[in-house]
């Protein structure tokens, strides 16, 4: 472990602790750094044991003299992304029965506003729930999702008050806009009403934060009433609750990351009790909508993967009796083309697909099947579609962005194919989409295959090698990376930065199939396929071998620390958010809250003696050795209940043990939020803006020369 510039780092006290597991003894030092009581810290930050809290402190205390003297280049960043955010921004409101509600933000506001006005504009705006003020006095808040009663009475509302992610549900009279008494705590934060307004169903979380259970609340009774609707009785599945956008159902959704199960629940009684749809079938997944008159019957269409359909299709099943009569094919699956998302409407089926990494959306009449798509000519681009709650219409809403162009909200007639443009995003400092170039480049991975990359710059730029780059990557879940527009991001890309974003196995951009190989067995392939990204990107003059700054965040932070244990020489820098880095010891370890859920990810070591070999092969933590790592920057969460904070607090410690090279290995540790950093929209620019102010110190940019000495290329 070297100092830099005169600074020493902090020294994690070695107290190594053994365990053996298929013959194997796991030896770590700093396993103490695991809080025995961390659910209590969880809900509240300041029960952290003495010695941690000094650690972390000190830690905190280090990374901030070591970047101290950029303070004066990340207010400058600040500045900048905060003057390409309209202060005072406004969604498009939605409409849903009598009232278009919105969310909207005053000048210097830091947390939403929940509004709504009558439909149509004819009357004043009412102020529903003021973020800003529910947040005064808190280190942390953030909304989690708000319901209105079926009279619009009541607002069902919840909130996170730690970054824990446990969620307390209150109810607002939209009258007075006072909060009843009825307080249900330890929620998910999502409440479907029954349709007669008498409550509402809920998930409860249990002390290991695991979402299992269904339940009932009633009005103006005690929480302590509330009644047992559903529990899944395996800890690895999650469960939630959500409306039909018909109105018909609250539907219970089981999955864990393999496969899916669904239960309705009639909305007509807070009474009624869920009933199956499909029991679970291991690697078969779907996700419903329902139609209460399909011709002439009550129908639930289906987006699954069933019958080898890999990249989803969509299916018809009557809504009683669905395990009666075998699915009838709507939209029959076609290999590489991969289904998203499906929406459905009075008149109209709505999906979101996606073919050779691009998404497009097709909008089918369900009068005779006629279908047209909505697509564009960007290189790369994002799309999402949003239909709303309402379901007797002809509207369906769509968003689109790519990183050049700032996001556009369109209502979209599905019947005239007439677009309406509602919203285009506002950039008050100014943007020139034609200053910026957009590419989608293919990498050749080890194994053959091409991985996309999204790749942004300034217009005129000279793709000569000498561009310093940043590189993001995910790859995992099946969650795809979208290429759409972020005005932080040009911070980087105005400095000279060629901005990429590498589409890796892991992810579903390329299909389903794209997932499944980079899962399980097929893990490595994320890694490498974020290194043939990064190789391209040299190979094709975007960037040069040790100019490039690596980033990701939770999964994509266990990416970040494989690829710096493969790949040290490729990057100048790594910068690893609320990082998944000690994969083998979590999930080890059965009683944290996710290491069940995740077994269908990454295999599960405690039974497996092949998993376990596997994920000790790969594991940051497992494979650091004496290495010129480059330099780091990790960022945790004290609250984090999906990557805990001792996860990226030892791995830093490790590699300072390991290094070989000079350059600066820093963590910094948020004690007051969880998973998703500063709840603030303006507190987490000051996240962001260090990250990039370190990108800009590990690449040598001169406007980071006062730091140069503490960045070195040795």
């Amino acid at each position: 472990m070297t100092s830099v510039e005169g600074l020493t780092p902090p020294r994690a006290e070695r107290r190594p602790t053994s365990r053996a597991f298929h013959g194997l003894a796991l030896v770590d030092p700093y396993a103490w750094l695991r809080a025995d009581n961390w659910q209590e810290v969880m809900r509240r930050p300041e029960a952290l044991q003495a010695d941690i809290r000094a650690y972390l402190e000190a830690e905190n205390a280090y990374a901030k003299a070591l970047l101290g003297p950029l303070d004066p280049l990340k207010e400058t960043l600040v500045a900048e992304m905060r003057g390409r955010i309209k202060e005072d921004d406004s969604s498009v409101p939605v409409r849903d029965g009598p009232f278009d509600y919105a969310v909207r933000y005053r000048t210097g506001g830091q947390h939403p506003l929940i509004v709504r006005a009558p439909a149509g504009g004819d009357g004043a705006e009412a102020l529903l729930l003021d973020g800003d003020a529910l947040a005064e006095g808190r280190a942390f808040f953030q909304f989690g999702s708000w319901s209105a009663s079926p009279d619009h009475a009541l607002l069902a509302w919840s909130a996170d008050d730690a970054g824990s992610e446990f969620l307390t549900i209150r109810v607002r009279d939209l009258a007075t806009g006072q909060d009843l008494a009825d307080v249900v705590p330890d929620a998910t934060g999502a409440a479907v009403w029954s349709a007669d307004g008498a409550g509402f169903w809920y998930v409860r979380l249990d002390a290991q934060h695991r979402a299992l259970e269904v339940w009932r609340h009633r009005l103006g009774t005690d929480v302590a009433a509330d009644e047992l609707v559903f529990r899944e009785p395996e800890p690895g599945w999650f469960v939630g609750v959500e409306e039909t956008r018909s109105g018909a159902f609250c539907v219970v959704t089981i999955s864990d990351h393999d496969t899916t199960e669904a239960h309705l629940i009639d909305r007509a009684s807070l009474d009624n009790a869920p009933r199956l749809v499909l029991k679970r079938e291991t690697g078969v997944r779907y996700e419903l909508d329902h139609h209460p008159d399909l011709d002439g019957k009550s129908a639930l269409i289906l987006r699954t993967n069933a019958d080898g359909a890999i990249d989803f299709k969509l299916s018809v099943l009557p809504a009683v009796a669905p395990d009666a009569a075998p699915a009838v094919d709507l939209v029959p699956h076609r290999p590489g083309v991969y289904v998203l998302d499906h929406a459905v409407t009075a008149r109209h089926l709505v999906r979101l697909e996606r073919e050779d990494g691009l998404p497009r959306i097709v909008v089918r009449a369900l009068s005779d099947g006629e279908e047209h798509a909505i697509a564009f000519d960007e290189e790369a681009y994002s799309l999402g579609v949003a239909a709303g709650p309402t379901f007797d219409v002809d509207l369906t809403r769509f968003s689109y962005s790519s990183p050049a162009t700032p996001a556009e909200t369109w209502d979209y007639d599905m019947a005239t194919r007439a677009r309406t443009l509602r919203k285009r995003q506002e950039v008050p400092s100014g943007h020139d989409p034609d200053a910026y170039v957009v590419r989608r480049i293919l990498a050749p991975a080890p194994d053959g295959e091409q991985v996309p990359v999204t790749v942004v710059h300034r217009k005129g730029l000279a793709l000569d090698g000498s561009a310093p780059c940043l590189l993001y990557g995910y790859g995992a879940y099946g969650i795809s990376i979208p290429a759409s527009f972020s005005g932080g991001r040009l911070s980087l890309v105005d400095r000279g930065f060629v901005y990429a974003i590498a589409h890796i196995r892991g992810g579903t951009e390329k299909g389903w199939g794209w997932y499944l190989d980079g899962k399980l067995a097929k893990k490595t392939n994320t890694f490498t396929d974020f290194i043939a990204a990064g190789e391209a990107l040299v190979a094709q003059g975007f960037t040069a071998k040790a100019r490039i700054v690596a980033h990701g965040g939770s999964a994509g932070g266990m990416l970040m620390g494989a690829v710096a244990n493969l790949r040290p020489d490729l990057f100048a820098g790594v910068m690893a958010e609320v990082a998944f880095v000690d994969v083998l010891t979590t999930m080890l370890d059965d009683t944290l809250p996710l290491t069940p859920p995740e077994w269908p990810e990454w295999g599960n070591p405690i039974l497996d003696k092949d998993a376990f070999e596997r994920i000790r092969s790969y594991s940051p933590i497992d494979n650091v050795a004496p290495r010129p790592y480059p330099a780091v920057l990790a960022l945790a969460g004290l609250t984090d209940p999906r990557v805990t904070y001792w996860e990226p607090a030892k791995w830093i410690a490790r590699l300072r043990e390991a290094t070989t090279s000079r350059r600066p290995i820093a963590l910094r540790t948020n004690m007051d939020a969880g998973h998703g950093g500063a709840s603030g929209r303006f507190d987490r620019l000051e996240e962001v803006a260090l990250a990039y102010a370190f990108a800009l110190a590990a690449v040598g940019h001169p406007d980071a020369e006062i730091v140069a000495d503490r960045f070195p290329t040795g």
